[in-house]
């Protein structure tokens, strides 16, 4: 045989085993994946999702306003005896306490593996996926420079380690997706500070905070880096789909590498997570801050009421425990409210109250008063937040990060935010239809008094609920989205 030939030969036959192998992955991984998908909705409990059940699970999905609901409206009903072990961020749940009433986690939904799913109802919180992502990144930048007060990244993690091992509190390092995330950008900033020290200049190109990368990663840098890709984009459906890096799943890795890999089996994760969706008994939305929250109370403040009432648990330890909210909430976020700037000193206490607002008498617990002192209580968080927030920023300056300065940002990185959030963007639009469907709802329950007599039976509770949906609904008219 002629030599050419021969070598074009071997070529096309390494061609065809080398798309035969392609094959094969791809055919392997869609068979992962909806394997894993079946599994997923096969153990989907069918039951009524509006009855609150003996455990309620909320699924904080980060930077969507969830520590303001754990903090101002749950903390506000159930004892922390009722807590379950390491229920807030605390490293990995232990389910061996009996009884516990309350599960509130940045773990992902395969956490209800260790829950008895026929008694537990599922809760949680969605935002706009691209500001969710600016939130994100500012949030990451925003603790990464409270380690700037240290001379350099050695000194830093040297002090952190120490502080840890002396307190009992958990660290912002403790708390997934922080511990990933935090720790990449105190590396970049101490980077970038030494950087400028060695040219021995303070000079900044840019005005731009989120493309200053004298200062800070620029945001189009980050959103492209491959801990971005495996941590925050489309970080809520793999959350709700349970396949987070921090999954309880044996498999997630694998169906997480094939969805990346050939991006149209996506569809699959997200099919499971609309079904999630579906059947929980609360989802909010953090661009309708007030109408969720005035939504969460009667939806699932009042059962728990009821609920707390008739085991006579509701009153016992009801005060806030208040070296759990420092330690807490000091690494906390305020997502509803993330660019405040009041003229007050920069050093916030890191209590959210020195008064009686963080005791509540439950005794008499109703919807009305449920919701006036979650007003109170997220005033407070805002405050302390804010005072935080100013003085990590400072350090970092001229770097700030505002509302003004996000609508600068070129139109070519949103769209970039969004094509790799593709199916985060899809699940919340459909967040925003079961959003629409629970108004709907509750404007049908209002002409319902057999239901209405069963769902408030505190006073107060009702007018709370009208007034919210007569602020959304004219006469025949549904509910518009914004």
């Amino acid at each position: 045989m002629d030599s050419t030939l021969k070598c074009s030969f071997l070529l096309v036959l390494l061609g065809l085993v080398v798309n035969a192998l392609c094959l094969t992955d791809s055919e392997h991984c869609e068979n992962v994946v909806k394997k894993w998908a079946l599994t997923s909705l096969d153990h989907e409990v069918k039951n009524n999702k509006h009855t609150l059940k003996d455990l309620l699970f909320f699924l904080h999905v980060p930077r969507t306003g969830g520590r303001t609901y754990f903090h101002c409206f749950l903390k506000k009903l159930y004892s922390n005896s009722l807590e379950c072990p390491r229920s807030y961020d605390k490293l990995r749940f232990d389910p061996s306490k009996e009884k516990c009433r309350l599960l509130v986690t940045h773990d992902d939904y395969s956490i209800t593996s260790k829950l008895p799913r026929d008694r537990t109802s599922v809760v949680t919180i969605l935002r706009n996926p691209v500001d969710r992502v600016f939130s994100t990144y500012e949030f990451s930048v925003e603790v990464g420079a409270r380690f700037l007060v240290h001379p350099n990244l050695t000194s830093a993690m040297q002090m952190t380690g120490r502080l840890r091992a002396k307190t009992k509190g958990v660290s912002t390092l403790d708390i997934w997706p922080w511990k990933y995330l935090v720790p990449w950008m105190r590396e970049d900033l101490f980077a970038r500070r030494n950087a400028r020290k060695a040219r021995r200049t303070n000079d900044v190109k840019s005005s731009d905070p989120y493309n200053m990368e004298d200062i800070v990663m620029p945001l189009l840098n980050y959103i492209n880096d491959p801990i971005a890709h495996e941590i925050v984009h489309n970080g809520a459906t793999f959350q709700i789909a349970g396949l987070t890096n921090n999954s309880y799943l044996p498999k997630s890795h694998e169906v997480r590498h094939c969805v990346d890999k050939y991006k149209n089996l996506g569809e699959y994760v997200l099919q499971v997570a609309k079904k999630r969706l579906d059947n929980m008994l609360y989802v909010g939305l953090t661009e309708d801050h007030r109408e969720s929250a005035t939504m969460f109370a009667n939806v699932v403040g009042a059962q728990v009421i009821s609920q707390l009432e008739e085991s006579n648990a509701i009153g016992k330890e009801a005060a806030v425990n208040k070296s759990e909210l420092t330690t807490s909430f000091s690494d906390s976020e305020l997502d509803s409210n993330d660019h405040q700037n009041p003229n007050s000193d920069e050093k916030g206490n890191e209590t959210t109250s020195s008064s009686d607002d963080n005791e509540v008498k439950q005794e008499n617990m109703t919807v009305r008063k449920l919701m006036e002192t979650y007003e109170v209580c997220i005033s407070s968080l805002r405050k302390t937040q804010a005072h935080r927030r100013i003085a990590s920023l400072k350090r970092i300056a001229p770097a700030n990060f505002t509302k003004e300065a996000r609508l600068q940002v070129p139109q070519m990185v949103i769209q970039r935010i969004q094509s790799l959030n593709n199916l985060d963007l899809e699940l919340y639009e459909y967040a925003q239809g079961i959003f629409a469907k629970q108004h709907n709802e509750g404007a049908e329950k209002l002409f319902d008094t057999e239901t209405l007599g069963s769902m408030f039976n505190y006073s107060g509770c009702l007018d709370w609920w009208i007034v919210s949906l007569k602020t959304h609904f004219a006469p025949n008219q549904q509910m518009s989205l914004h």
